[in-house]
């Protein structure tokens, strides 16, 4: 069965309970954002209808990583621009990704 948009909205809400989004002066109200990305979403897998368990698992894990990577590109950004240290997990994560591989 799948998920209806308002759905997703509320699941999103619960989870941001946890790890709160910063809207900070975004010009635009929170829940119209939420509202926007859920309805996206389930058109997304609406247009995976006919896809194999596996492609469908396949391509949600590939937008979930290319949305990480997304999200810490412009985190990394934002500390830079306003001369803050990255946490000492993306610290280390990024040197080990500036050392080549052996």
């Amino acid at each position: 069965m799948p998920i209806r948009p308002a759905q997703l909205a509320a699941l999103m809400r619960e989870v941001e309970q946890e790890d709160p989004i910063d809207f900070a002066d975004l010009p635009f109200p929170e829940d119209e954002l939420r509202d926007l990305v859920a309805n996206h979403l389930c058109e997304m897998a609406a247009a995976m209808e006919n896809f194999s368990h596996e492609d469908r698992l396949m391509t949600l894990l590939a937008v979930s990583a290319k949305l990480v990577l997304e999200n810490l590109v412009l985190h990394i950004r934002l500390l830079r621009r306003h001369g803050l240290p990255v946490s000492e997990d993306v610290e280390m994560l990024l040197t080990r990704l500036r050392k080549p591989s052996v």
